[in-house]
């Protein structure tokens, strides 16, 4: 008799693991590949960010939503994408812009640097004059209506910190306790730029300041505030541009944005042209009919500059079924700042934020390795409602992205690590008329736009470690590995003299 033993016929569900962890060994977990990543060349990416800027120039410095730049920006990557064969539309949104008239701050009769909140209401003409009140100070600070319970705020300005929730939410509940005003100051160095998001959701004015000038203020409880905001409102008409491949499946699309609007105050160039370019550049490489597994399609945003506002109506817009045909969402908004960082949103929550949809995880991974591929340690960047990921978070899509860094301060270590300047903005310029050719940092924006066509590429052709949508290819070796398993498993055992072992 053979020493050989007979073991009990392993149930179904175990087969299907072994099987499944028999495909792993020929499927990478990763969906990162570096194809189109390899085509992508820096010149060619800043060649559009040339064409933001003349577009800017000829069109009152700016490319802001809703003026004749952005019109002429739309038409220009419009016409590109078109050029390239893809399926191309610009759908037309209307929304409330916000045009700033006017904006003071003064305490104990000094000036305070400072900047309002866009949407902010405007105060009566001659501003409000009142009495300066602080928030305490926890880990939810402004964040409730009863963070006020035994503080008398009604009629006073009062001083909050920033975090743990939105601009406007701090503003609407200090104004439903009474207050006539409010101050958020920074919890992190540099500049408050920021917005309310929503035109109804405060009745009472909103400033904007830094830590260091919130942090004296909290021990001026009581001086006099005068703060004035001359602001209005208008209806504007603009377009996102939706660029899809002819080509993939169009139930598990892979999709990726850049918002294409800058601020009424300069050309945009970092914010967002870069993110725009390579998104472009990216695009143009992949053609409209390429050989992919999954459609790719590409958005760039109106009206972001004015609280993400055509991305959120894009995503409002679709059915759950459309939604469902979304696979996954990828961002980039500033990707070649001049003090540049590296960053790539936070999908598994690991930096303490909030964890993005499932899947998330696996694309901040998937971005990792796309930048450690070119000798670059990225960190962490949390999700905190900046930027046209937002809506697509908000209903279950998973998300993920890269960034160089907004107005925030490069640390000692982060200089240390990826060069530039510590104690400096990683854009000194953002939201600024400084926005333009000269406030780029070339390197950072080519290594961001080769990862980010990497990344698209790689989830254009399957997207199984993110959401476990397989090709048909990946099924079909799934398939074979489980019936070469079953076979191997139901084979009868032979003798060494070659007899059936039935006993």
């Amino acid at each position: 008799m053979s020493s050989r033993t007979i073991t009990p016929k392993r149930s179904a569900a175990a087969l299907a693991a072994t099987c499944a962890a028999a495909l792993l060994t020929v499927t990478p977990a990763s969906a990162a590949p570096a194809d189109l990543g390899s085509t992508i060349n820096g010149n060619a990416v800043n060649r559009h960010l040339i064409a933001f800027q003349r577009i800017a120039d000829q069109n009152g410095g700016n490319r802001a939503s809703g003026q004749p730049g952005y019109e002429a920006s739309v038409d220009y990557v419009a016409g590109k994408l078109r050029g390239a064969g893809f399926d191309v539309t610009t759908p037309e949104f209307t929304y409330q812009a916000y045009f700033l008239d006017s904006f003071s701050l003064a305490v104990a009769g000094q000036p305070v640097e400072g900047d309002v909140l866009e949407y902010s209401p405007a105060t009566p003409q001659g501003g409000v004059t009142a009495p300066l009140a602080v928030a305490p100070v926890d880990d939810t600070p402004g964040c409730s209506a009863s963070d006020y319970d035994g503080q008398d705020i009604t009629g006073k300005v009062v001083l909050i910190k920033r975090g743990a929730c939105t601009f406007g939410e701090k503003a609407k509940f200090a104004g439903e306790r009474g207050a006539v005003g409010t101050i958020i100051y920074n919890n992190v160095d540099g500049a408050l730029n920021g917005t309310l998001g929503d035109p109804d959701i405060s009745k009472i004015p909103a400033a904007g300041v830094t830590k260091q000038v919130g942090e004296a203020l909290a021990g001026q409880a009581g001086a006099e505030v005068k703060l004035d905001v001359q602001a209005r409102l208008e209806t504007v008409t603009t377009r996102n541009i939706v660029a899809q491949t002819r080509t993939g499946r169009t139930d598990n699309v892979v999709m990726a944005g850049a918002h294409l609007d800058s601020v009424p105050e300069g050309p945009g160039i970092n914010d967002n042209g870069t993110g725009s370019a390579g998104l472009l550049e990216a695009a143009l490489k992949l053609g409209g009919s390429p050989k992919v597994n999954n459609a790719v399609r590409f958005a760039f945003w109106g009206a972001e500059e004015s609280g993400l506002v055509g991305s959120t109506q894009y995503v409002q817009g679709l059915s759950f079924e459309q939604q469902l045909d979304i696979a996954l969402y990828l961002n980039f908004d500033m990707i070649g700042s001049p003090n540049a960082g590296y960053f790539v949103y936070d999908g598994d929550g690991s930096t303490g934020g909030p964890t993005g949809p499932h899947g998330s995880g696996q694309i901040e991974q998937d971005f990792v390795a796309a930048m450690a591929k070119q000798g670059v340690e990225v960190e962490g960047d949390e999700f905190d409602g900046r930027s046209d990921y937002g809506e697509f978070i908000a209903v279950g899509i998973p998300a993920g992205g890269l960034n160089t860094g907004v107005e925030t301060l490069k640390t000692e270590e982060q200089a240390a690590k990826w060069g530039g300047t510590a104690g400096v903005a990683f854009d000194p310029n953002y939201h600024a008329p400084g926005d333009n050719l000269s406030n780029v940092d070339r390197v950072a924006l080519e290594r961001n736009a080769k990862a980010l066509a990497a990344v698209v590429d790689g989830y254009s052709k399957s997207t199984e470690a993110v959401n476990g949508m397989q090709t048909r290819a990946e099924r079909a070796q799934l398939r074979a590995a489980r019936v070469s398993l079953m076979a191997q498993h139901d084979a009868p055992v032979m003798t060494k003299a070659g007899h059936h072992n039935l006993a």
